[in-house]
C-alpha cells in the first residue's frame, strides 16, 4: 500500500500577500538603480539579459493582477504543492506572454503599473476567490504562495547576475522553501529519507524503511538558499556536495534523480 500523504500545509494569507507585495517592491527598487550598461549584460539564464529577467518579474505581478481582473473560476483544480510540476510544459508561453505585455515601456514603469494592479486587485479579492490559470485553475491563496518562490527565485537570479544584495523577506523565503520541500515530499512520497532545511522546513520522502525514533538513518541537510538553487535547477546535486552546500548521510540520500523540481 502506497504512504499516505500528509495534509497540506497551511500558510498565513495575510503574511503570505504582505511578502509577495514587499518581495516584488524590493526588486523594483533596485531595478531602478541598473543602467542600460548592467541590463544588457547576460543574466545567467539561458538567453535572457538581466533586462529581460526584470521585465518577467514585472510580469509575475502585473500577470497576477491579470487573473484578478478575469471572472473567477468555480473550483481548484491543482494545489500549490502541485504547481512546481506544471510549469516546466509553459515556460515558452509565459516568455512570450510576458513580451507581449511588458513590450514598450521603461522598467521602471512597468513595475510602478504592475505594482499597482497588483495591490488594487489584491485588495478587492478573498483568498478563497478561483483563478482560471494556464497551469489549472487555483485559489488566490495558494496561487500567492507560489508567487513566494517566483520572487524569491528570480531575486537570487538577479543577485547574482549584478552583485547587487535585494533583500529577500523572511516570510517569502520561508514559504518559497516550504512550498518546494513539500513538493519533493509529493513527487517522492516516503519516509525514509529525511530533508532538513532549517530552520524553515523538514520532510520526509523516498519509499523505504521509515524510522520510528531518534536520528534516521538518511539525512540530507541543507541551507534555505541552496535548497531553492537545488529544486529549481540553478545549482547540480553534485556541485552542491562537492561545494559542502548539501551534507547527505545514508545509502538512500542521494536525491539527484529527483532534482530538479522545476527548471
Amino acid at each position: 500500500m502506497p504512504p499516505a500523504r500528509k495534509k497540506p500545509r497551511t500558510y498565513d494569507p495575510a503574511k503570505i500577500r504582505t511578502a509577495v507585495t514587499a518581495q516584488f517592491a524590493h526588486i523594483g527598487e533596485a531595478v531602478r538603480e541598473l543602467g542600460p550598461e548592467q541590463l544588457a549584460r547576460p543574466s545567467g539564464l539561458g538567453e535572457w539579459s538581466i533586462a529581460d529577467l526584470a521585465a518577467h518579474i514585472a510580469w509575475i505581478a502585473d500577470s497576477l493582477a491579470g487573473s484578478l481582473a478575469r471572472p473567477p473560476a468555480v473550483v481548484a483544480e491543482i494545489s500549490s504543492v502541485e504547481w512546481p510540476f506544471a510549469t516546466a510544459s509553459l515556460a515558452g508561453k509565459i516568455s512570450e506572454a510576458a513580451r507581449e505585455t511588458l513590450t514598450g515601456a521603461p522598467l521602471p514603469e512597468l513595475f510602478d503599473r504592475a505594482a499597482t494592479r497588483m495591490a488594487e486587485g489584491l485588495e478587492a479579492n478573498p483568498g478563497d476567490r478561483v483563478l482560471h490559470l494556464w497551469i489549472g485553475d487555483m485559489t488566490l491563496a495558494d496561487f500567492l504562495v507560489t508567487r513566494t518562490v517566483e520572487l524569491v527565485v528570480h531575486t537570487d537570479d538577479l543577485n547574482r547576475a549584478t552583485g547587487l544584495d535585494v533583500p529577500i523577506e523572511r516570510q517569502a523565503l520561508a514559504a518559497c522553501t516550504r512550498l518546494l520541500a513539500d513538493a519533493l515530499a509529493f513527487k517522492a512520497p516516503g519516509g525514509s529519507v529525511e530533508v532538513r532545511i532549517p530552520p524553515f522546513a523538514v520532510v520526509q520522502c523516498v519509499e523505504g524503511p521509515r524510522h520510528t525514533r531518534g536520528t534516521p538513518p538518511n539525512v540530507v541537510e541543507t541551507d534555505p538558499l541552496t535548497w531553492i538553487r537545488l529544486a529549481t535547477g540553478r545549482t547540480a546535486w553534485a556541485e552542491a556536495l562537492d561545494a559542502a552546500q548539501v551534507s547527505a548521510s545514508g545509502e538512500r540520500a542521494d536525491l539527484s534523480a529527483l532534482l530538479p523540481l522545476m527548471s
